[in-house]
């Protein structure tokens, strides 16, 4: 500790800038020894920053059980209304897109950029990367629903359909796990879709750089063409900086490969800025085949990740040789 009698004038080089710092607020509040509160309190992070860091990413699972939860109270609240009513989850879908609209906003400032190039009414497929955890794209279907009104079907890895509790859910929101041929159905019905190409695999071995991991997956592209409709880009900045997995690592790709189970721990739930961006539809054109559709398609998304390193809220610097 300070002596007392010892001052923090100029000149006094021995004087740490910090401890001159904690004296002047010793005498300011009347405390002694607030030095020692302040290495108590760096300690303290010093050992729950990991723990925080590892709970994080598993609160995102928390709330969607919590709205699972929700849907199965409001499904018991109108038990004897549903054979009488085609909306009746309509309420539960504001209700729940309120709330995970709030948590975006004020967790991590969301944003969307864009809107206006999703259609009122129609079918459009939408393309999208994905992050360790898809939360931006739950964002995104909040700020559908609330502003558009309209439900964004989406297709979902066949392990999240395993999940304990998750069917609930999946149906209210439309979740479907495929074929190619119920995603035509569904478009040609009207109704906006999404796809990540990249899917789990993507979640799982992309990283900071934000490298598109589609490999010869084509079947979006085929979709898009067997049902006329345009393909809308989309990618959310910092999206890798809020959430990470170690996916990338030797040992879990390969139990990945193995098992097609994500095994991979994750960590984050940082409140970093997102904001998701559309990209121009890509529209319907008959003379394309599937190929080329895709190679465009990913073309336009790694053209639109590139807004990571261009934008100056992005916290992470270019890769190596990015222009």
């Amino acid at each position: 500790m300070i002596d007392q009698n010892q001052t923090c004038g100029a000149g006094q080089d021995s004087v740490p800038y910090m401890i001159c710092v904690i004296h002047i607020l010793e005498e300011w509040f009347g405390v002694e020894q607030l030095e020692d509160y302040f290495n108590f309190a760096n300690y303290l992070l010093w050992v729950f920053t990991p723990l925080i860091l590892l709970v994080l990413p598993y609160f995102t699972i928390f709330l969607l059980y919590l709205t699972i939860i929700f849907l199965h109270i409001y499904k018991r609240k109108n038990v004897l209304k549903e054979a009488y009513s085609h909306n009746l989850w309509d309420g539960a879908r504001k209700t729940v897109a309120t709330l995970w609209d709030g948590h975006a906003a004020v967790w991590h400032g969301y944003e969307v950029h864009g809107m206006e190039k999703i259609p009122e009414d129609g079918p459009a497929l939408i393309i999208f990367y994905h992050g360790a955890i898809p939360i931006d794209f739950y964002y995104f279907m909040a700020k559908i629903f609330i502003h558009k009104g309209r439900t964004c079907r989406v297709v979902a890895d066949h392990f999240v359909f395993k999940i304990p509790g998750f069917s609930l859910l999946l149906d209210v929101f439309c979740a479907l796990h495929g074929p190619r041929e119920k995603c035509v159905e569904i478009l040609r019905s009207g109704h906006l879709l999404a796809i990540s190409p990249g899917g789990v695999r993507e979640a799982l071995i992309s990283d900071e750089t934000y490298n598109i991991v589609w490999g010869h997956r084509r079947g979006f592209a085929q979709v898009a063409i067997d049902a006329k409709v345009p393909i809308i880009p989309m990618f959310t900045q910092n999206i890798r900086e809020g959430f990470r997995s170690l996916g990338g690592t030797r040992l879990f790709r390969w139990l990945y490969e193995k098992f097609r189970y994500p095994f991979a721990p994750m960590y984050g739930g940082f409140p970093v800025k997102l904001r998701t961006y559309l990209g121009d539809p890509i529209p319907y054109d008959p003379k394309i085949t599937a190929e080329e559709l895709a190679e465009k398609t990913e073309t336009y998304s790694v053209t639109l990740a590139a807004i990571q390193w261009h934008n100056l809220d992005s916290l992470q610097p270019p890769p190596p040789g990015f222009k």
